[in-house]
């Protein structure tokens, strides 16, 4: 999971065209937002590493992962970011949104405290 986000943060500021592409025209500021999800995705990836940290991670996962969905939903419901990145309408919508709640769902995973259930045996 770490290594995914680290990745995908770090794609950031490597593929900013391709994430400009998909920004929907009403959301302002979009290569600072970018930059900004980029930067929260290594973080908040780095974070979850660490045991001490992982259920703040997790939480901060969440938050940005609701965040970017109006992206998802723009790519998925407009053929012309899906023109632009080389995407099929099937792949934008059918896949992509429900991955956005599997993401969610993995996030809030990590945030649990594994050791309680042990504890109590």
């Amino acid at each position: 999971m770490s290594v995914f986000y680290i990745s995908a943060g770090i794609n950031h500021f490597y593929n900013t065209n391709w994430f400009l592409k998909i920004m929907p025209p009403y959301i302002p500021y979009h290569l600072e937002l970018i930059y900004i999800s980029g930067i929260f995705e290594i973080l908040l990836g780095s974070l979850l590493l660490f045991s001490r940290t992982r259920k703040y991670a997790s939480y901060g996962l969440i938050l940005l992962l609701i965040g970017v969905f109006p992206s998802n939903i723009y790519l998925a419901f407009n053929e012309e970011p899906q023109k632009l990145i080389n995407i099929s309408s099937l792949m934008a919508s059918w896949i992509r949104l429900p991955l956005q709640f599997i993401l969610i769902g993995i996030a809030y995973w990590h945030s649990i405290d594994k050791y309680i259930i042990d504890r109590n045996k």
